[in-house]
């Protein structure tokens, strides 16, 4: 859940208080300009049409606590209470792309939050597992992705650092708060092929975007992508 992404400076825009088409288009529009304003670091000139259909069709606004849906489709991230914040649609969208998922892909989320990004990635992908450890933020993005039909998301609240066993190996894993370092045991429970995507870093210092690939053979690679600024991934005290 990042506090604020720096995909780069200056661009920001006021958001308004409903998703009409002209309010989606514009955030498509914004999602699209920091893509191609980014796209020597992220390796890539345009998303998956699958991931900006997904974008296009969650609506964004009843994942945002009420004061606060001025701002649903502005290119920023929007407090959620407890000190998390939802985070802003291009990087929503650019993790999900990142993921290269597959329709009968099996995705893990560390860090539920609001429960955007594990609707986002559910119109998109098989099952998605999605853990969060504040108790109220997991009871309510529960609550909220049944009401609104999201039957192949599956919530738990818990430490993400260990992900979840029962059900790995997965296909991808994104995590939507910073580390200090990438969990071993999130490495550990990717299948031969599969993706984490996830920000590492200390808060308040140098964050980056990371991507972790496992080859088909075992061997883990990564490869840092943009710098960012993402609230702390949070853990059970030992």
């Amino acid at each position: 859940m990042a506090l604020l992404e720096i995909a780069h400076m200056g661009r920001m825009t006021a958001g308004p208080t409903s998703g009409t088409t002209k309010d989606i288009q514009a955030m498509l529009r914004e999602i699209a300009a920091e893509v191609a304003y980014t796209h020597r670091e992220i390796g890539k000139d345009a998303l998956d049409a699958r991931v900006m259909a997904a974008m296009a069709k969650v609506p964004r606004e009843r994942f945002i606590p009420e004061p606060y849906r001025y701002r649903a489709f502005a290119n920023g991230p929007v407090p959620i209470g407890h000190g998390q914040t939802i985070s802003q649609p291009f990087m929503v969208a650019l993790m999900t792309d990142l993921l290269n998922p597959r329709p009968d892909s099996t995705i893990l989320e560390v860090g539920s939050g609001s429960g955007y990004q594990a609707a986002v990635l559910a119109e998109i992908v098989g099952h998605v597992y999605s853990i969060e450890i504040v108790g109220a933020l997991a009871e309510a993005a529960r609550e909220r992705l049944q009401r609104l039909g999201y039957d192949n998301v599956t919530t738990r609240h818990g430490d993400g650092y260990h992900g979840w066993a029962e059900h790995a190996p997965f296909d991808g894993i994104v995590v939507t708060a910073a580390a200090p370092y990438i969990p071993p045991p999130l490495v550990a429970q990717l299948k031969p092929g599969a993706r984490l995507v996830i920000p590492v870093g200390e808060p308040g210092g140098v964050q980056v975007l990371t991507l972790v690939e496992k080859a088909a053979d075992g061997a883990v690679s990564s490869r840092n992508l943009l710098m960012v600024a993402f609230v702390p991934l949070t853990r059970t005290p030992a």
